[in-house]
C-alpha cells in the first residue's frame, strides 16, 4: 500500500514534504494599520511568527510562540507583538517533599501564562499568568476541562466580547467573570 502511495506521488510529481501544507493563524492589524501580525505552523514542532507591512514583510522569528489557535497582536511600530492564549493546560502542583499542604497550592492549576509579549527575536519581555488577572475568588467562573482552562470572555463558547486591540494601541480582554483588563505595548 505504501509503495502505491509512494509510486502515485512520484507519477504526480510531487514529493512527500510538499504534502505538508503550512497553516497560519488568523492575522491580525495593529491599531494604525500599518502591521499585520500572525503564526504559521510549518511542520512538525516548528513555527515562524510574521509581521508584515502592507509592502511585504517586516521581520520574521523562526519560534514557536504558540499555536495557529492563539490570538496575536501587534504593537504600532511592528516591533512587540502580544500572544493571548485562550486555551491553555493546567498548572502543575509544586512537589510536596511529605510536608503539610501549603496555603495556596490547590490553586497550582490557575497559576499558568496566559498572555505574553515578545520581540522581534521570538524573546519573551513580559508575560500575565491567570494569578494576576483574577482573585481566588474569581477563579470559580474559569471553565476547567480534564488537563485545560478555558479563561477568557468572546472565545471557545464563552459568551462575551473577544480580545481587541484598541485604537490606543492596547489590547483588551475579559477573563471570565473579571473586568476588563488592558496589555500595553
Amino acid at each position: 500500500m505504501r509503495l502505491t502511495v509512494a509510486l502515485a506521488l512520484l507519477v504526480c510529481g510531487a514529493a512527500p514534504s510538499a504534502l505538508a501544507e503550512e497553516r497560519g493563524s488568523r492575522a491580525r492589524v495593529s491599531a494604525n494599520g500599518l502591521y499585520s501580525v500572525r503564526s504559521v505552523d510549518v511542520g512538525v514542532g516548528k513555527c515562524r511568527l510574521e509581521v508584515l507591512k502592507e509592502s511585504g514583510p517586516h521581520w520574521s522569528a523562526d519560534v514557536c510562540v504558540g499555536t495557529v489557535d492563539d490570538l496575536y497582536f501587534a504593537s504600532n511600530d511592528g516591533e512587540k507583538v502580544w500572544v493571548v492564549y485562550p486555551l491553555v493546560e493546567k498548572g502543575k502542583p509544586l512537589p510536596s517533599k511529605g510536608k503539610k499542604k501549603a496555603k495556596g497550592q490547590s490553586l497550582a492549576w490557575a497559576r499558568v501564562m496566559v498572555a505574553a509579549q515578545f520581540d522581534r527575536t521570538g524573546q519573551k519581555l513580559q508575560e500575565r499568568r491567570l494569578t494576576e488577572l483574577m482573585t481566588t475568588k474569581q477563579l470559580s467562573e474559569v471553565r476547567q476541562l480534564a488537563h485545560h482552562l478555558k479563561w477568557l470572555e468572546g472565545t471557545l463558547g464563552i459568551p462575551g466580547r473577544g480580545p481587541r486591540l484598541t485604537d490606543a494601541g492596547v489590547v483588551e480582554f475579559e477573563p471570565v467573570g473579571v473586568k476588563t483588563q488592558r496589555l500595553t505595548f
